[in-house]
């Protein structure tokens, strides 16, 4: 399968909670509305994490779009995803460079390093996956694992929203307004616009 040769698939299908596969695709109205989405939600994360862990938020959109491109050239266009920063770096590299939370990082050479010995031991693993296959992984890092380690990402950055809301009545207001919605269609809506619950919410 190349790049743009994705199935089509109805957007019906998300309805019983189906999932859209790496060689599949939805119309492309929905497809182009899903991708709008995917932007807004994806550069918000991209330009906040650096900003969280002190560093140039410019550049890790330059990096991040470099990665992107090399992932769809090494993919063939086969897996249609975005490289953005990590969330899962944040708590760390706060904790080994002691950042304040204000300004550039003092110690950024600490937290890039440990980026980097992060990234060599990512592509140990991949080669690893290639010569292997997942079992191993599957084996070592049961859903009750990887799910644990997503659960205590989010409760490490749950208070930084609350830190940084407005100090605005209105601005809190709608922050709250903004929150309670994206939940509503998260819980109370099914299909494409459950799918869509940044863009409706």
């Amino acid at each position: 399968m190349g790049m743009f040769d994705w199935r089509e698939k109805s957007a019906a299908a998300l309805d019983g909670g189906g999932v859209i596969g790496p060689d599949e695709r939805l119309p492309w109205p929905q497809t182009a509305v899903m991708g709008v989405q995917h932007v807004i939600a994806m550069f918000g994360a991209t330009v906040l994490a650096p900003i969280l862990m002190g560093f140039n938020p410019n550049i890790a959109i330059l990096m991040s779009g470099v990665g992107t491109l090399i992932f769809f050239f090494i993919t063939g266009g086969k897996v249609p995803s975005y490289l953005g920063s990590s969330f899962a770096f944040i708590g760390v590299v706060i904790a080994a460079s002691g950042y304040a939370g204000q300004g550039p990082n003092a110690n950024i050479g600490v937290a890039l390093g440990g980026i980097i010995a992060c990234g060599v031991l990512y592509i140990l693993i991949g080669a690893a996956v290639q010569a292997i296959g997942t079992g191993w992984i599957e084996r070592f890092m049961p859903p009750v694992v990887t799910g644990a380690v997503v659960a205590v990402i989010g409760l490490n950055l749950a208070g930084i929203p609350i830190k940084n809301m407005a100090a605005s009545n209105f601005d809190s207001w709608m922050q709250a307004v903004t929150f309670l919605s994206v939940a509503a269609v998260a819980v109370f809506t099914r299909g494409m616009v459950q799918r869509l619950l940044i863009l409706v919410g």
